[in-house]
């Protein structure tokens, strides 16, 4: 009887903590994932949706990422065209294969307004961003909407849709009306990784521009 009874309040207590997660809202489990996940790795693929029905489609993009908070991810393209964007906490450099050139940035402010801060950033989301729930969508995803504060910024808005806890898609709508969207797979958070992860290494042979 004393079996059965442990058996049953562990059932009660572990279908309370999914109701409990499944009726957090989607900022609330955002501030969660930011506070909690610390690194994380997975596959994304990058489609450019059309501002009209006369608009030419543009092929979607896919790759990898890694990221370790704050400023250090590898963000790579594998197709159409074979791509890296990798930071180290400091300079951001952009690998591209087929002109065998890489673009060295200093990673500074950049990164506070800017996509890339959602993933790779601080926690401090909130000092450079005005975050707020967005409308229900028939996706299954809990979304919010995140305003760049930067008046100099490139996007207008970034909505993050969330699914138990971890983001699934992002939207991406730019100054110029344009939107680009993300979707996230083989999401892992926090997975171990080497101390030289994020070291860049030049490709032999690749010329070197600093800006």
């Amino acid at each position: 009887m004393q079996k059965l009874l442990k058996s049953s309040l562990s059932a009660l207590a572990l279908s309370l903590a999914f109701a409990g997660a499944a009726q957090a809202s989607a900022l609330e489990q955002f501030k969660t994932f930011v506070s909690s996940t610390k690194a994380a790795r997975g596959e994304f693929v990058q489609t450019q949706l059309k501002k009209s029905e006369t608009s030419k489609a543009t092929p979607p993009a896919s790759g990898t990422f890694v990221f370790a908070r704050p400023g250090k991810f590898i963000w790579t393209y594998v197709k159409p065209y074979e791509q890296l964007l990798q930071a180290d906490g400091e300079q951001l450099y952009i690998y591209d294969k087929d002109l065998s050139q890489v673009t060295v940035k200093k990673l500074g402010d950049a990164l506070g307004s800017s996509p890339a801060a959602i993933l790779f950033g601080s926690n401090d989301l909130e000092k450079n961003f005005t975050l707020s729930e967005a409308p229900a969508r028939a996706d299954g995803l809990e979304w919010l909407n995140a305003v760049p504060k930067a008046k100099d910024s490139q996007f207008q808005q970034i909505s993050i849709g969330l699914k138990n806890g971890t983001p699934a898609a992002m939207e991406l709508r730019d100054a110029f009306g344009q939107t680009s969207v993300l979707t996230f797979s083989k999401f892992e958070k926090n997975p171990s990784l080497g101390a030289q992860q994020f070291k860049f290494v030049t490709p032999k042979g690749a010329d070197v521009f600093k800006n």
